[in-house]
């Protein structure tokens, strides 16, 4: 999940509990309220009718007390003025019918839905109603019920409640709003930070974040620019080491390559003379002996062919001598005329390659000669074709574009224990260029991009 995104979530979750708690405080405030009023309504009607009821007494002149009951018209608009709204008095005289009087409740507010209304009893309970008698003197005299109409309370509560929350839900959403635009600005460094940490990924090490205005993300700033200074640092040391090392690879290469030749190749030609000195002077009477000459004879020849084979895998100093070109096409000859299979290997050269300097064209041969042997060994191609082109338009690079007709699995490749595609990827990354492994339209299709500085072409 997105950081915006978690942080309003966690915003909204925190404005949804302040909200519950107002509501819940204005519930119970609502509830005491009414309580409040249910107390007050009691005493202003009490002190109303006691006043009625010693107004009687002092009419009657304090006599026949026992029939002084019922009292004058008690339920008035007089008395109902003074009655809370959603309250209720109940009053008669002890065996009599007694008379309730209510406030109205329509002004209160609309009526409240069940759900609210069931939450609310279940929470709260119902309001207790508040009993007083008339008069303390004569308990004849009545008792007054003062409470609160259940369906007023309800209305009431409903009504403040939910004024409360259409303000509260217009204010969530201006704040998720706001909130969002402020969250989402004060982000953006992250974008960038994200951005220049994906380029670092793909080798773009010479970038370098600018300052913020928050302090945090300039802390993160400036270690992702040491960490692009130090793999900048690393990947050039990297690649000086690996060009050195290719460079003593060569060297050892063309020193056991002389080794074989003088001393191997010396000595195969000498066998290869007294085979024949031995098949030539063999007794007539000894056929076997010619023929065991004419067995190392042959086995000298194989083992010349291997040596010659050996040779060309070992000598890149025809380079020097022929040039790149020259010895691609010797490559691909002595591949063609190699083959077992009756794959047929193919090459396009365009542009300047002999302007490439030594090393740039001793790692091109040695990787083309790597993919056409992975080639040979793993598929069974019937073509095989490679195309060097030196482009010098806009960015100077070389192009190497290697494709086979022989099927092939490129997850087995990136899955592969082997070392040739790594020593050509070493290779690419000594140069500073890439490789890209794709599927061809009935194989594998190489793509290696060389890039030229001026020190990469002779002048």
């Amino acid at each position: 999940m997105r950081l915006l995104t978690l942080l309003i979530i966690r915003l909204m979750a925190v404005v949804l509990l302040c909200l519950a708690a107002a509501i819940g405080c204005l519930v119970w405030d609502a509830h005491r309220s009414i309580e409040s009023d249910v107390v007050s309504t009691a005493a202003r009607v009490n002190q109303r009718l006691q006043a009625l009821y010693w107004q009687q007494l002092l009419w009657r002149n304090g006599t026949q007390r026992g029939t002084l009951m019922p009292l004058p018209e008690w339920d008035t608009v007089e008395t109902q003025s003074i009655i809370s709204p959603g309250v209720c008095v109940t009053f008669g005289l002890p065996g009599a019918d007694r008379h309730k009087l209510c406030s109205q409740v329509e002004a209160l507010g609309p009526t409240a839905p069940g759900w609210f209304a069931a939450t609310y009893l279940s929470l709260l309970g119902a309001d207790k109603p508040v009993a007083q008698p008339l008069s303390i003197h004569d308990e004849s005299a009545g008792l007054i019920v003062t409470n609160a109409d259940p369906d007023a309370t309800l209305r009431r509560a409903w009504r403040e409640i939910s004024t409360v929350v259409n303000v509260a839900i217009m204010l969530a959403a201006g704040i998720a709003f706001l909130a969002a635009l402020m969250i989402g600005h004060a982000l953006m460094p992250a974008r960038a930070i994200i951005t220049a940490l994906k380029k670092l990924e793909e080798g773009q090490l010479s970038l370098r974040l600018g300052k913020f205005k928050s302090t945090e993300f300039n802390h993160i700033a400036n270690a992702v620019n040491r960490l692009a200074g130090t793999l900048r640092q690393t990947n050039s040391e990297r690649m000086a080491l690996t060009a050195r090392l290719f460079q003593v690879q060569e060297e050892e290469r063309r020193s056991i390559a002389r080794d074989l030749h003088d001393e191997f190749g010396q000595a195969l030609t000498a066998t290869t003379a007294l085979a024949t000195v031995i098949e030539t002077n063999a007794p007539p009477d000894r056929p076997d002996i010619a023929q065991d000459a004419r067995a190392i004879a042959k086995t000298q020849q194989r083992m010349m062919g291997a040596l010659r084979t050996t040779l060309v895998r070992l000598r890149s100093q025809s380079i020097e001598e022929v040039g790149l070109e020259a010895s691609l096409r010797q490559l691909i000859t002595d591949f063609n005329a190699q083959s077992k299979s009756g794959t047929v290997f193919r090459l396009q050269m365009t542009g300047r390659l002999a302007e490439l300097q030594k090393r740039v064209a001793i790692d091109l041969y040695r990787i083309v000669q790597e993919c056409l042997t992975n080639a040979s060994k793993h598929g069974r191609p019937t073509e095989v074709s490679v195309h060097l082109e030196h482009r010098v338009f806009r960015d100077p690079h070389i192009a190497l574009t290697i494709e086979d007709d022989g099927g092939g699995d490129i997850s087995r490749i990136h899955t592969s224990s082997g070392h040739g595609i790594l020593g050509v990827r070493e290779r690419l990354a000594g140069l500073g260029g890439s490789l890209s492994i794709a599927n061809a339209q009935r194989g594998i299709r190489i793509f290696a991009m060389v890039p030229l500085g001026p020190e990469a072409v002779r002048a």
